[in-house]
């Protein structure tokens, strides 16, 4: 049964992904005021490069508006920041003097209240995108009218094969939440590049409701648009709308991510989905079960192979055309070892996911 779970789950990711096509954008003549929003803490050694990436935008400069909050951060962040005053970025310091579990959420939610754009786009500190990122987001929203935006993201210039093989995983990640959209059921999405109607973002009542989490500015917000207005969010599958950042160089950091990223879960309002979540995480501990049992009868072993080579196939099959995509498909040699590793992690992190205090930028959070 569970077998039969997995490979309808991921029937239905191949399907979504297929069902987005590479949208018509207006090309020219823009009207939409945008904002960019970036909550930034202890960003000092890259965030240079991501101004320098937004400020070398091809999407008209009397048109985009700049805000970074500076999330109480200990290096020069805000000095750097600073820097850019004159070329139109504007610096937004946070100073609670109340300890908060959400301080990224109150960041962007500050960043909002103070916005001039009618169109906030959302990324991260650390985060690279070429210089047609803006205009392609823009364009898709003046042609097709979406109230919500999920564009693509991708790690790049990984430096190990360890890095090398969580872009692989990344990559059903993203391609997860491009193929709930393209089913009419929004679900996920990743915070670094999305963009929504500021008007929007106020109707659903903001973060209020998903602020107790230190995690969920995205995918949280994404499900609150989704409830209310269904059918207008929308997958960007556009190669210059991704923006590209760096995986975890080491195991400890990489648990500490997914872990952050699972904490979310609690607060998912369609259980059905949780649901689902669930029967893939059983079906992972049923791999691991099946391959303890064969040190006592090697029937066990067979099971165990025969579930991850269909873990492999299916993995290949929706990869495919998502690595297609990223033009990453080199990647794919690295299914086989990465599957087992793969299993071990998603029991590891279905454990202890929603149990306890995590590490986030230097504090401890929820």
């Amino acid at each position: 049964m569970l077998t039969v779970l997995y490979t309808a789950v991921i029937t239905f990711l191949i399907v979504g992904w297929n069902r987005v096509k590479k949208p018509l954008i207006k090309t020219s003549g823009f009207t939409t005021r945008v904002t960019i929003l970036i909550a930034a803490r202890n960003e000092a050694e890259k965030i240079h490069l991501t101004i320098e990436d937004i400020l070398a935008q091809d999407y008209p400069k009397e048109l985009t508006e700049i805000i970074i909050a500076d999330d109480h951060s200990t290096d020069n962040t805000s000095a750097i920041i600073k820097r850019y005053a004159g070329r139109g970025v504007k610096l937004l310091q946070l100073n609670e003097d109340k300890p908060l579990n959400s301080y990224k959420k109150k960041a962007i939610g500050m960043a909002i209240d103070r916005s001039t754009g009618d169109l906030m786009v959302a990324t991260d500190a650390d985060c690279r995108m070429g210089s047609k990122w803006l205009s392609t987001i823009v364009g898709y929203f003046e042609q097709n009218q979406p109230y919500m935006i999920s564009s693509p993201v991708s790690y790049f210039e990984e430096k190990s094969l360890f890095e090398r093989m969580q872009t692989l995983e990344f990559y059903t990640l993203i391609a997860t939440g491009a193929a709930f959209i393209g089913n009419n059921h929004a679900s996920t999405c990743n915070g670094a590049n999305l963009a929504y109607r500021k008007d929007i973002f106020y109707q659903v009542g903001g973060f209020k409701g998903i602020d107790d989490l230190a995690s969920g500015d995205d995918e949280l917000l994404l499900q609150k648009v989704a409830a209310q207005f269904p059918g207008k969010i929308g997958f960007l599958k556009n190669f210059d709308a991704i923006v590209y950042t760096h995986a975890k160089p080491n195991l400890k950091e990489f648990l500490q991510q997914r872990r952050r990223w699972a904490s979310k879960s609690v607060k998912y309002k369609d259980k059905k989905v949780v649901a689902v979540v669930v029967g893939l995480w059983l079906f992972n501990v049923s791999v691991g079960i099946n391959l303890l049992l064969g040190f006592y009868n090697t029937i066990f072993f067979e099971i165990c192979a025969g579930q991850l080579l269909l873990l492999a196939l299916l993995e290949l099959i929706l990869l495919w055309p998502v690595t297609g995509f990223m033009k990453r498909r080199s990647l794919l040699i690295l299914i086989p070892i990465s599957i087992p590793l793969y299993v071990t992690y998603f029991i590891y992190i279905g454990l202890i996911g929603n149990k306890g205090k995590y590490l986030w930028k230097g504090r401890m959070v929820r």
